[in-house]
Parts: structure tokens; C-alpha cells; sequence
């Protein structure tokens, strides 16, 4: 697999395989030919077959159509003064395409194959133009392929490789191999003394204007009037360029944290005002993870350094804006949730809005990962090696969080079933109280003593719950004693007073009739048993309720002369002759 490295520099034999990158049109044409007027040749190719690919059918195919490639846009620039400001995308895009089609680049990350074509392409094109080619009639076209079954061809006297794909959505492709890619640089410095070979598909200087030119943002005109000693290349950069990139690393730097700290004033301002202008806050974390974007863009296209440090720098951003992202995602979950919650349907701190918020951070954390495996890939680890470091830290995770991960689970199955919710009264575990809150980890319960009370969630979801609070009604049951000898007559008045009573109050359901019967003998009273539902289950509209019954039925008894049944105890006394009196041995309680 490429290691990433152009010629000997130390520093690319260290960064990882991948890069995060998005897909970009910045390969070799658009670092030094491609921004210039159109081409004539170029143009007509461009809108008459724009989906042409690179012809790479054989050894020669593929090795004519990279250096015609390049003549094609090192005409168009000196047509133009060298100048990169006129040539369109689509141009771009096709010529880019055609230079990138004839590396062999299926081992380089997706991200960063424009990044290493630009160098490495540029490198092979000055070798190319400086070495002695066999005539092209011993290239091995597509009919000496066919007939000597070729799969691999390098140049004589160099270790230039163009070989067969032979598996892959470029089957039966030539392309230059990615050991030559690898080495372009390598074999550059080591022919770069001598002469250029006179051929009608030379491009004298590319490198030079490779290495030299800034981007089309930054004048011509500043950069070459600059002393001898800003165009010095220590490290592999131009001093101007080294200037350049420090100024660029403070101003990210400056802007991130600015972006950030503003961002973090705005979000407690704003979540005070209200929620919508709260989610509006977002958008200072994606200013922050743009610059990155834009530092790299500006690193590669303007200041236009190159080789391992290009790299680095490019890793650094993307790293970076891969943090961003994920800190980007992590964070906008809550303004999700608040947005949600904000609806008049969903109660605060009830349970609804608590799975919204459980849901929204799932939701974030899921996402956070897939970007992760994404960006983790891009950045040069393997999908097994990112799943199995997920799993290691995942378990590690679960033991060391065991019983958090229990009471979210909890919290889940609460949140599915709702057993409960905030403001009503349940009994569980011997606790009577109204709950109060229900967090990810536990629900609060306000006891009817005053007393707070906190049940983790893992026990809540285990325990049997009395949900008072959503009876539908208020049951009552009392018993009305009369007295023995109250005549039947009475009794029966007694029970129509106590039925017109309830059947005229404004807390009976017509569903559930109150009734209220004559249904049994005390040993000291005729019991009259009254029975109602009160509706709706307001506790103290029901003792309201309770107290005027009562009264109604003392009042409406003592207008008939209905007397209410006092419990009494009978005691026997006995007496012989002229002793004391005493209790009776047979005494009994009536």
C-alpha cells in the first residue's frame, strides 16, 4: 500500500494513510495550468465529450495521454502570461480527471489523491521530459498486449511502472504503478541536472511554476518582488510561503477560538430568551468548523505549499474538522431537544420530554460514531480496526458504567411504557408522593410529608407502581348507623334522603350513579352504606364535595328526627344481700 511518502521527506512516512477530505477539483491542472483561458482543443473536447475518461487501454495509451495532457495546459497558460484566472471548472474538471485516470491511486486515500497527484504527477512529468524515451513505436500499444499477454511494462533504463488493473471497477486499465507514484519525487532529484529533452510534448519548468507560483488569490506581482531571500526554500518551502502559513495558523486559530467563546456566551443568553434563537447558536460551532476547510483550502490552493508538510498540514485540518463535527453533533442534540420540547404538547421535565431529550442524545451519539468510522477510515484506519477499538472501549465503557447504563435502560423502558408522569401521585416502594421530575437516572418523588425522595430508575422500572393520580375518579364508601329502634319507615326515609342528596351534586358522574342501600345489622345499629365516584379526581374538590354532603345529610336528619346510631357499651352489675355491688361474671358488651 502507498505509505503517502514523496521522495525521501521524513514527515510523510509518518502521517496516517488517510486523509478526511471532501471530493475536490485540485489535482495537478488546477495547481498550475488550469485557470487560465480556454484551450481550443481542450474546450471542444471538453463540451463535445465531457465524460470522456483518460485512454489507458495499453502502456502507450496511457503514457500519450498523460504528456499530451500536460501540453494541453501548458499551451493554455502560455497563451495567457502563465496567469490561472480564466480557465472554467468544467475545463478543469476534464483535464484534472485525465491526469488523475493514469495514476494508480486505488491504494491512496480518497481524500488524498489530488493532494499526492498534484507533486507526484508534476515529478513524473519533469523526469519524463528529461530522460530518453524508446520511439513510440515500441510502446506497447492495445494489439501487442492482446498478443503477448503484457500486464506490465516499465520504461527501459527506469523503474517507471505502468501495469494492468486487473480486479476492481478499473479492470483492464494501465496505469502508472503506485511504487512509481510513490517514488515520483525520488526520481526527479535525481535527474532534475539534467537537459530537457526536445519533444513536441516537453513542458519546460513545470516544477519550477509548480513550487513557485502562488494561488490566484494572492498577486503575481507582490510575490515576485519580494527579496531574493523570501523566495530561499528552507524546509522545502519558500520563505514568503512560510510567512504565509504561520499568519494562516494564527488567524484559524484566532477564529476558532473566537468562534467558540462567542458561540458559548450567545447559547446561555439565548436559551434564557428562548429556545428558537437558542438552536440559532449552532451556528457559531459551524463557523468554528469551517475554518479548517478554509485554512487547508487556502494552505494548498494559495500558498501553494507542497510536499510532507503539505500533508501533515492537510491531516492536521481534517483531524481537526472531524473533531469539530463530532463536537458539532454532540452539541446541536440538546437545541434539538429544546426545539421539540418547546411544544405545548410536551410537559418540562416531563416524562415525554425526557425521552426527547434520552432519544436526541442517542440519536447524536449514533451520529458522532458513524462520523467517527467515516472520518476514522478517511484518516487511514481500517473499518475492522475502528470497530474493534469501538468494542474494546465499549465494553471497558459498560463495565465501568454499569449501573449508569442500567438506569438509562430504565429510563427507556419507562419512558416506552409511562407508568407515570410528572405531577402525578404513585405509591412505590411505601413511598406516597407526587413525582416530581424524572431524569435520565432517577425520578424524584415529593412525598405528601414534604420530604423529597429519589428512586433510581433501574428500580423504578422493576417495582410495582400505585398510580394514584390517574384514577379516573374518587371512590368513597361510608356507613350510616341508625339506632335499633328506629321504625322501618325511617329507615327507608333515611336512604331516600342520602340518595336525592348525591343524585342533585354537581360531583356525580352520570356513568357511575351513586348507591346507597339499607344492606346490614350491627350489633348496636341498622347500617345504611352510602357509595360514590367522584368526578373529576381532584383530592381536595372531592373533600369539598365530602364536607357538604355530610352536612346536607346531618341537616336533612335532623329535620325528619332521624337520629344518628352512637356506639354504646352495656355493663351488668349484681348484688347479694349487703355486699358491694361488683361486676356480673357474665357481663357483656352490647
Amino acid at each position: 500500500m502507498i505509505s503517502c511518502r514523496i521522495g525521501s521527506d521524513p514527515l510523510l512516512n509518518r502521517w496516517p494513510d488517510y486523509v478526511l477530505h471532501p471530493k475536490r477539483l485540485s489535482a495537478f491542472l488546477l495547481m498550475f495550468a488550469f485557470m487560465a483561458a480556454p484551450h481550443a482543443s481542450a474546450q471542444s473536447l471538453v463540451y463535445e465529450y465531457p465524460l470522456e475518461p483518460a485512454l489507458t487501454t495499453s502502456p502507450k495509451a496511457t503514457l500519450q495521454t498523460f504528456m499530451q495532457t500536460f501540453r494541453e495546459g501548458y499551451e493554455i497558460l502560455q497563451q495567457n502570461g502563465m496567469r490561472r484566472s480564466a480557465i472554467s471548472s468544467i475545463e478543469n474538471e476534464y483535464l484534472t480527471n485525465r491526469i488523475v485516470g493514469c495514476l494508480d491511486l486505488r491504494e491512496v486515500p480518497p481524500a488524498l489523491r489530488h493532494v499526492l497527484a498534484d507533486e507526484a504527477s508534476t515529478n513524473l512529468k519533469e523526469v519524463l521530459d528529461r530522460i530518453e524515451l524508446p520511439p513510440e513505436s515500441e510502446w506497447p500499444d492495445e494489439e501487442r498486449v492482446a498478443e503477448d499477454e503484457i500486464t506490465r511494462w516499465t520504461i527501459p533504463h527506469t523503474e517507471i511502472t505502468i501495469a494492468l488493473i486487473e480486479v476492481g471497477p478499473k479492470k483492464g486499465q494501465f496505469q502508472f504503478t503506485p511504487d512509481t507514484i510513490e517514488r515520483a519525487t525520488e526520481f526527479y532529484d535525481r535527474v532534475k541536472h539534467l537537459p530537457y529533452v526536445d519533444r513536441p510534448t516537453t513542458t519546460p519548468n513545470v516544477s519550477t511554476f509548480f513550487y513557485a507560483e502562488p494561488g490566484s488569490f494572492l498577486p503575481r506581482s507582490w510575490i515576485k518582488s519580494l527579496p531574493a531571500w523570501a523566495h530561499e526554500r528552507p524546509g522545502g518551502q519558500a520563505v514568503w510561503q512560510w510567512f504565509g502559513l504561520v499568519i494562516v495558523l494564527i488567524v484559524a486559530v484566532l477564529l476558532m477560538l473566537t468562534a467558540y467563546l462567542v458561540g458559548m456566551r450567545n447559547s446561555r443568553w439565548a436559551r434564557k430568551i428562548g429556545v428558537f434563537r437558542y438552536l440559532l447558536t449552532i451556528a457559531f460551532p459551524l463557523a468554528a468548523m469551517a475554518v479548517p476547510l478554509l485554512a487547508r483550502s487556502f494552505v494548498q490552493d494559495q500558498l501553494r505549499i507542497t510536499g510532507g508538510l503539505l500533508v501533515g498540514l492537510t491531516y492536521f485540518f481534517n483531524v481537526l474538522f472531524l473533531f469539530a463535527a463530532i463536537v458539532l453533533v454532540l452539541g446541536s442534540s440538546g437545541r434539538v431537544a429544546a426545539v421539540v420540547i418547546s411544544i405545548p404538547k410536551f410537559k418540562p421535565g416531563g416524562m415525554d420530554a425526557q425521552f426527547v431529550n434520552l432519544a436526541c442524545r442517542v440519536l447524536s451519539i449514533v451520529a458522532a460514531v458513524v462520523i467517527m468510522l467515516e472520518g476514522g477510515q478517511q484518516i487511514g484506519i481500517p473499518l475492522t480496526t475502528l470497530l474493534a477499538g469501538a468494542g474494546v472501549g465499549g465494553l471497558a465503557f459498560a463495565l465501568a458504567a454499569q449501573d449508569m447504563l442500567k438506569n438509562v435502560f430504565g429510563t427507556i423502558m419507562i419512558s416506552l411504557d409511562k407508568p407515570y408522569r410528572v405531577g402525578e401521585r404513585i405509591v412505590v416502594k411505601g413511598y406516597d408522593g407526587v413525582v416530581e421530575s424524572v431524569g435520565l437516572r432517577s425520578t424524584k418523588i415529593r412525598m405528601l410529608t414534604g420530604h423529597l425522595t429519589t428512586i433510581p430508575n433501574e428500580e423504578m422500572a422493576r417495582c410495582d407502581i400505585e398510580n394514584i393520580g390517574r384514577r379516573p375518579s374518587i371512590r368513597r364508601i361510608s356507613d350510616i348507623p341508625v339506632p335499633l329502634d328506629t321504625p322501618p319507615d325511617k329507615i327507608a326515609k333515611a336512604v331516600d334522603i342520602v340518595r336525592k342528596i348525591l343524585q342533585q351534586h354537581d360531583g356525580v358522574h352520570e356513568d357511575f350513579p351513586p348507591r346507597v342501600f339499607f344492606n346490614d345489622f350491627n350489633r348496636d345499629s341498622f347500617n345504611i352504606r352510602m357509595m360514590l365516584w367522584f368526578h373529576p379526581a381532584n383530592y381536595w374538590d372531592f373533600l369539598a364535595f365530602s364536607q357538604d354532603v355530610n352536612q346536607k345529610i346531618v341537616e336533612q336528619f335532623e329535620a325528619e328526627g332521624i337520629p344518628f346510631a352512637l356506639p354504646t357499651n352495656l355493663t351488668y352489675l349484681a348484688q347479694t344481700d349487703d355486699s358491694a355491688l361488683r361486676p356480673a361474671d357474665s357481663s357483656d358488651d352490647g
